[in-house]
């Protein structure tokens, strides 16, 4: 059998979702069939040290301080960007200027002017972009969502989804970069994936009632003062679909003690779907025909059944994790690169939900319903 050809990988970020994606990288290469040879070619971190410390721990050949030169090499395909999200749009022009691909981490960009200026460049150019929402990729989402299309829960009335976290629940907590107001704030940072999720199951939303609320108005600064917060807490949003169903998300990231809280409950005339993220091998449905008696939401557990859960474990009940998700992200990423599918998740949908946060943010400054572009 020939060898594959080489995907050759340049990773921008080494934090959290920098690790992730590494993760996603080698599980996804071990547990599909992939249509390329994924290679760990170059990271790059804020300093020489950090970024060779980053190579050595996760097995790239080389390293370096200055993004920059990745975008310049001929033998980088794909640009993976996990850096702070104000310097997404920079990174990702001048990736995709050089003809490479691009997977960048959710939001997209601060503002939806640069989301729409990044997927304009993306289209232009023909590159094949990713955003990084891997909360889709659970297999009992897209369960869901078949279950919905097939009409099992009826017509669809009502939605409610929530994203909460505390990781900003300590006022005495310093200002960070997820609190700049060009596109910080809870609704923005979390509030995005549940708005993704609402869209990914239910279809468009077309008009909104925001409300977003700064409850902590000030962080100490790392310098011995304090900086003012004119971002969002929490970010809710009273939404109406094209389907006619109507419902509500909110994203919190005051939430105390709430570390990973993506939940979402949909309403049809024949049943319905409960769902969380902290118990996210398990979809709970509830079905009007069952006998007097005997109702009550019933679990759905996570197995083989499921595609692609088999790929990660042969046993139902045994549970994948969040970086298996990740690895599924990655597949359908490749196979998009490759040509054999259409682009999961790619700018296009990112700008798409960039606009969702703007139209609810206006909406909450001007306290009254608005139509959601196009």
């Amino acid at each position: 059998m020939p060898e594959k050809p080489a995907l050759r990988i340049g990773l921008i970020g080494t934090g959290f979702m920098g690790k992730a994606h590494v993760f996603g990288f080698a599980t996804a290469q071990k547990v599909f069939d992939l249509p390329y040879r994924l290679e760990l070619h170059t990271v790059a971190d804020v300093t020489d040290e950090s970024a060779a410390r980053a190579a050595a721990d996760f097995g790239f050949a080389k390293a370096t301080a200055d993004w920059r030169s990745m975008i310049d090499d001929p033998d980088i395909d794909v640009i993976d960007i996990t850096a702070p999200n104000a310097l997404h749009k920079e990174m990702a022009l001048a990736a995709i200027a050089a003809g490479k691909h691009v997977y960048c981490e959710k939001p997209l960009a601060p503002q939806a002017a640069d989301a729409e200026e990044m997927a304009r460049a993306a289209a232009a150019k023909g590159v094949k972009t990713q955003v990084g929402f891997n909360y889709l990729c659970n297999p009992m989402l897209r369960l869901a969502r078949e279950m919905i299309a097939a009409g099992e829960l009826g017509e669809i009335r009502g939605y409610r989804g929530l994203h909460a976290e505390d990781y900003m629940a300590d006022a005495g907590g310093t200002w960070s970069f997820r609190h700049d107001p060009a596109g910080g704030g809870a609704l923005a940072d979390i509030g995005s994936h549940a708005l993704a999720t609402a869209e990914f199951l239910l279809g468009p939303i077309t008009a909104v009632m925001g409300d977003c609320i700064t409850m902590i108005d000030s962080r100490r600064d790392g310098q011995g003062g304090t900086r003012s917060v004119k971002v969002d807490d929490v970010g809710r949003a009273f939404l109406r679909f094209a389907n006619g169903a109507q419902g509500s998300i909110e994203g919190n990231w005051i939430a105390t003690g709430r570390k990973m809280q993506h939940d979402f409950e949909v309403y049809g005339t024949k049943g319905a779907l409960a769902f969380s993220q902290e118990r996210f091998n398990e979809l709970h449905f509830y079905s009007v025909a069952d006998a007097p008696g005997r109702r009550g939401f019933r679990r759905i557990e996570a197995s083989p059944d499921h595609p692609p859960y088999g790929r990660f474990c042969v046993a139902p009940g045994h549970q994948i994790g969040f970086n298996d998700l990740k690895a599924i992200e990655v597949e359908g990423y490749v196979r998009a690169i490759a040509g054999e599918t259409a682009e999961p998740f790619g700018f296009a949908a990112g700008l798409r939900i960039q606009r969702l946060v703007e139209t609810i943010q206006a909406s909450s400054a001007a306290r009254q319903w608005k139509a959601v572009p196009a």
